[in-house]
């Protein structure tokens, strides 16, 4: 599959969208597709990966670890539900709790993070242990779907809008199995202002960008505008930098 091209544009956003249409039956392809991209933007910010250390924290069945790899990363593979590993997961995963990692202070050299934030019930004790993880110096990468976003309410998205209770229900009613996720128990409103100034307010990082993850255009200005931003974001992307011990 080609690349996506410049980041932001327009071909790039088609692209992903077009694999977002096809994630039930390529799954494959829409989540190598998406590991792509994302170490794409890692490197746009923080330079080649081949020989750093990466903690793709919360990476499921390993695709975006695959990616590094595959660039020369030393990459490894954290995760804590051994459901999301799948059959064949890369070579070295570990089950691991996101609020206390098996990784000493300063391990990692990037921290990756993709899509995670919105299932754990205390993110920010969960950045912390990203942040601790992390070198002095070190690239944290944050990405995370907001509630009112119209991806919020995942597979029974976009019924959330009008309540979390009804939409799960419709689903199940719709598809005849059960919801993967319940609100308050796997899946929660986090929302992009509370978080950025949550994460401004930290002394231990700082934001090199603040930006709509799939975007073409516009990608940090949107995020700065209050109330339209919690809609119209989709993904926020958090680019951190560890200060200096």
């Amino acid at each position: 599959m080609p690349g996506t091209g410049k980041d932001p544009s327009l071909r790039r956003s088609l692209a992903l969208f077009r694999a977002f249409l096809r994630e039930q039956d390529d799954p494959d392809a829409c989540y190598a597709l998406l590991a792509r991209d994302a170490v794409d933007q890692v490197e746009a910010y923080d330079g080649p990966v081949a020989g750093r250390v990466v903690a793709d924290v919360g990476g499921g069945s390993g695709y975006v670890t695959r990616e590094f790899r595959a660039r020369g990363a030393l990459a490894c593979l954290l995760e804590p539900d051994a459901r999301e590993l799948g059959g064949k997961p890369p070579g070295g995963a570990v089950l691991a709790d996101g609020y206390l990692l098996p990784l000493a202070d300063g391990a990692a050299d990037v921290t990756f993070s993709s899509n995670v934030l919105e299932h754990v019930a205390d993110p920010q004790t969960f950045l912390s242990e990203l942040v601790r993880v992390t070198r002095p110096g070190g690239l944290i990468y944050v990405s995370f779907t907001n509630w009112l976003s119209p991806w919020g309410g995942h597979e029974w998205a976009p019924w959330h809008y009008l309540g979390a209770g009804r939409a799960r229900a419709r689903y199940e009613r719709r598809t005849g199995r059960p919801a993967k996720h319940t609100l308050g128990e796997n899946l929660f409103a986090v929302h992009v202002g509370p978080t950025l100034r949550q994460v401004r307010a930290r002394d231990d990082v700082l934001i090199v960008s603040a930006r709509s993850r799939y975007w073409p255009f516009l990608t940090e200005t949107v995020v700065k505008v209050p109330g339209l931003r919690e809609f119209v974001t989709w993904n926020l992307l958090l680019i951190l930098r560890r200060c200096p011990a």
